[in-house]
């Protein structure tokens, strides 16, 4: 994407050198709109930000944008990684870099009336710094997330910038192989922390605003995903009795499917005579990022991805996680563990921040777990298989949402993965015996 010079924030005339986007296909190939980096994501939007944030700013030498993540990594949004060179008043160069996250047309058509471009510029500019303070007052450092700048695009529903983390050494997990235990427990003691403070918050200062509190599951869009589950082919269930043991369950796993939306409606409302705090709501490997030190120990743990928070039981980000993002050898054999040295980490927060309530119990949480199941399954259909498929340019939010031929078969070879089929043959008759179905 070419673009032109931008000196101390004025356009200048002359043509800068740009690189060939990755969004561009070979001339033989049909691009994926979804995947095409827009052509106003120009260097002239970033002249103010450059302005403020790089001191002795003189003008953008070059401009690159390409998307950042391969087809399958990202279905809701676009990310891209925009690169800039940047010259200085003394002559000398410097390097800049952001990750940008776009808009899918066809996604934000799905949530209408709901911008998650809104729900997560909120988070990132009120209730993370928010959080974070309160740690600061009583003398703890918690980052949750990437630095979130600020900027004016064309775009009807917005963009999210924020801070390129690679060079601080952050990156995701392997997603195909799980996290290990010190990288679970890692993102738990996190999550605790998350949890812990959103918990005093709404105690001490009231509710949070409604943008970030309903998350993405309207009653009009379960409504939608419950009308598609009956008038649609399901490739889960379909696919189900081709898992080893499915014979054990089927049965009573097709009687509880008249049931599944009624109980998923139940995971979505708070009840106020629980525990409560605000969910990550897509608490998945993708949006988990660690940074390593010398020796290859984790030393840090952010969160990005903002855009599905949820007021409601913390069973939401539980079941998402280890049920979807955790390593087969370990999901199950330390499930009741990693409830544990997440709860104990969330005592510990919550005493710290002052919690004005009784304390949950571990039991509580365990309660929650068996009562919100029909979640446990829900993540399983859903975030699990996602992140357990095959990438392939068939790994697109309209292969993932539609009935089409090509979403038809890009949804069976998301359940009849060999990946898959051994984490399911696994947790399905776990979920059985925990009465879930």
């Amino acid at each position: 994407m070419s673009t032109t010079a931008v000196m101390n924030g004025k356009q200048q005339t002359n043509e800068l050198k740009s690189t060939p986007d990755a969004s561009k296909t070979e001339a033989n190939e049909a691009p994926n709109p979804a995947r095409q980096i827009p052509e106003w994501l120009t260097a002239e939007l970033f002249a103010d930000l450059l302005q403020k944030n790089i001191p002795n700013f003189k003008c953008v030498k070059n401009f690159t944008v390409r998307p950042a993540q391969a087809a399958g990594e990202n279905y809701a949004t676009l990310m891209g990684l925009v690169n800039i060179d940047v010259e200085l008043e003394s002559g000398t160069s410097k390097q800049v870099s952001y990750m940008i996250k776009l808009p899918i047309e066809s996604i934000q058509k799905l949530f209408a009336g709901h911008n998650i471009f809104d729900t997560e510029r909120t988070m990132y500019s009120d209730v993370i710094p928010e959080l974070e303070q309160m740690y600061g007052e009583v003398g703890v450092e918690v980052k949750f997330s990437p630095q979130y700048y600020d900027i004016e695009t064309p775009s009807e529903f917005g963009v999210i910038l924020m801070e390129d983390l690679r060079p601080r050494g952050f990156k995701n997990a392997n997603r195909f192989q799980g996290f290990d235990m010190e990288h679970t427990k890692a993102a738990l003691k996190k999550l605790a922390q998350w949890h812990a403070a959103t918990a005093v918050r709404v105690e001490t200062k009231g509710k949070y605003p409604e943008i970030v509190t309903v998350g993405i599951y309207t009653e009009g869009l379960i409504d939608a995903m419950e009308n598609m589950d009956k008038t649609t082919p399901n490739a889960f269930y379909d696919n189900v009795p081709l898992y080893e043991g499915s014979e054990l369950y089927m049965e009573s796993l097709e009687k509880n499917r008249g049931n599944f939306y009624k109980d998923f409606r139940a995971v979505m409302k708070a009840d106020p005579n629980e525990f409560n705090v605000l969910n990550h709501g897509d608490f998945w490997a993708n949006n988990i990022m660690f940074q390593y030190d010398a020796f290859g120990k984790i030393k840090e743990t952010y969160f990005v991805d903002f855009q599905c928070e949820r007021y409601g039981s913390p069973v939401n980000d539980l079941y998402c996680f280890l049920i979807s993002s955790i390593s087969l050898d370990v999901k199950l054999k330390h499930f009741d563990y990693f409830i544990k040295y997440y709860h104990d980490n969330l005592i510990e927060c919550l005493k710290l921040l002052k919690y004005p309530k009784k304390l949950p119990a571990l039991k509580d949480i365990h309660i929650a777990l068996y009562k919100y199941g029909t979640w446990g399954l829900y993540e399983l259909m859903g975030h699990m298989s996602i992140v357990l498929v095959d990438p392939s340019e068939a790994a697109d939010v309209n292969n993932l949402m539609g009935n089409t031929p090509e979403g038809e078969e890009f949804k069976k070879s998301m359940y009849r993965n060999e990946r898959f089929r051994k984490h399911a043959e696994a947790i399905l008759p776990w979920l059985y015996n925990r009465g879930v179905f």
